[in-house]
């Protein structure tokens, strides 16, 4: 993931802000009452030439094989085309109990159309990907940076029109969605009455995406390492914050780790993993050492 990429990481100042007041109201006014967090950590992609040194030698079936070592995928395939709703049930069939994945939109809807008049398209591109039925965790939307706020009411009608069942988190990233107080505090008003999620993207060249303003109780956070040593310093960090947002009432955490060399990204999602499960006794599956499987390197 290129996106954010700095040639200089060690002068990026990556502390985490302080959460945006209306975060923790709406981790009080949606959160759990009944103790059952769901967590989910997972990586961008799963196919062998980016995740390099992850698979066993042999590994024939790349899915399934991740499926056994993490309980979620963000999917970033389905935003280049629309699969067939077979292609759907293939990679239904290949995951275990409790694996989820999250599918992004296709770039048609987001970046050619830029939501104007998507509605077919979505339609089409739902109804393949329903398919993938209790597997499904939540669609996201990524805009890139030529959708401004002057284009506000395509959003929401898009958000007005999105099915209510169906979960949703969406990505802006020109900045003025955030650094004009008029139109963020539109956006959070309207992602929240809807009960989208505002995606959260933590990533080098782009720290004023750092809004830290959930609008359900159920963050997702796409987090960009920068290939350098501070991206296991910006994990703990993650971990303690994390913790608070335990203690205000989130419901779930959806934490996807990339990097622009994605064949690390296995590694850092596994170290996470093995920091919240000491922290907070989740029983959350820490990826096996490849060592372990008689390959050369390991996760650890």
């Amino acid at each position: 993931m290129k996106f954010g990429k700095v040639s200089n990481p060690e002068a990026v100042d990556f502390t985490i802000p302080e959460d945006h007041p209306g975060t923790k109201e709406v981790f009080h006014k949606y959160g759990q009452t009944d103790g059952q967090l769901k967590v989910y950590v997972g990586c961008a992609k799963w196919n062998r030439q980016d995740l390099k040194n992850f698979y066993p030698r042999g590994t024939k079936d790349e899915l399934a094989y991740y499926g056994t070592q993490f309980n979620a995928i963000e999917m970033n395939a389905t935003f280049y085309r629309i699969f067939p709703e077979e292609q759907f049930e293939k990679w239904r069939e290949k995951v275990p109990k409790g694996f989820r994945f999250f599918p992004k939109l296709p770039q048609e809807i987001s970046h050619f159309k830029q939501l104007n008049q998507v509605g077919e398209v979505t339609d089409r591109f739902l109804a393949a990907a329903i398919h993938l039925e209790e597997h499904l965790g939540c669609f996201f939307l990524q805009m890139n940076e030529r959708f401004t706020p002057k284009q506000f009411e395509r959003l929401r009608h898009f958000v007005e029109s999105w099915p209510q069942d169906v979960r949703l988190a969406v990505e802006l990233r020109h900045e003025d969605w955030y650094s004009d107080s008029e139109f963020s505090k539109e956006l959070y008003e309207l992602l929240e009455h809807h009960g989208i999620g505002n995606v959260l993207v933590d990533t080098a060249g782009r720290r004023d995406l750092m809004h830290m303003r959930m609008t359900n109780a159920r963050p997702f956070i796409r987090w960009v390492g920068a290939n350098h040593s501070s991206d296991y310093t910006r994990l703990d960090d993650w971990v303690n914050r994390i913790g608070l947002w335990i203690e205000q009432g989130m419901t779930e955490l959806d934490f996807f780790v990339h990097q622009n060399l994605e064949e690390e990204s296995p590694l850092l999602a596994a170290y996470l993993i093995e920091k919240l499960n000491e922290k907070y006794g989740f029983d959350l599956k820490v990826p096996v050492s490849l060592s372990d499987l008689g390959n050369q390197g390991s996760l650890f």
